[in-house]
């Protein structure tokens, strides 16, 4: 794991936060605590969040890194952007394939990470790029 946080963009009402994953096991924990970092800045700029919205960021950022380790070989990023009242969660990965949406299925055992990302995020787009694919989830602040 790499983490390289990259420094805000020069408008200053932007905040955001850049890691760089090698791979492994150890970025989905690390993902959760790039996680409580910003939303810990996030705080420091004023924005009143609950436990819960830190909660399930975090379960966000997790879900979706977690599948790019078992779905795409090789590294992937993690950026996290204050877009409006919504953090914009985008993990990009090396696969060229397309995240699989599945059915409602209380029964099946395991598989519901992206079901559950949707369900929790206003917005869930995936789109392609020249090395793989980011996936972005928008989660409101409210």
């Amino acid at each position: 794991m790499t983490p390289a946080h990259g420094p805000d963009t020069a408008d200053a009402s932007v905040v955001s936060a850049v890691v760089e994953f090698r791979g492994g096991p150890a970025m989905i924990p690390a993902s959760r605590d790039v996680v409580h970092g910003f939303v810990a800045r996030l705080s420091e700029r004023g924005l009143d969040l609950t436990d819960a919205f830190l909660d399930t960021a975090r379960l966000v950022a997790s879900e979706l890194v977690t599948n790019a380790l078992r779905h795409a070989p090789g590294p992937c990023r993690l950026e996290l952007t204050l877009v409006d009242d919504q953090v914009e969660i985008a993990v990009s990965d090396t696969a060229e394939a397309f995240p699989t949406f599945l059915p409602r299925d209380p029964v099946r055992v395991a598989r519901h990470g992206l079901e559950t990302v949707t369900r929790l995020c206003g917005e869930v787009i995936t789109k392609p790029h020249a090395t793989g694919k980011t996936v972005y989830a928008r989660l409101p602040l409210a």
